[in-house]
């Protein structure tokens, strides 16, 4: 049985625990989100893109 979770929730929630436990602050919190979004409209999107697809890939090949 194969579970497919969007990479944006899992980010979410692991954002939200972070806060949750204090792990984070809200202001760290607040830039990391406003780097990611500066950091999409970059050229370096597709770059990271590539990696993130890559990475997931060996991640999904190690439960086979």
């Amino acid at each position: 049985m194969v579970i497919t979770i969007p990479l944006v929730l899992l980010l979410a929630v692991v954002l939200a625990l972070l806060l949750r436990f204090r792990a984070l602050g809200a202001g760290a919190a607040v830039a990391a989100a406003l780097f990611g979004f500066y950091l999409a409209g970059t050229g370096a999107s597709d770059n990271v893109t590539q990696l993130v697809t890559a990475i997931t890939g060996a991640l999904a090949g190690i439960g086979r």
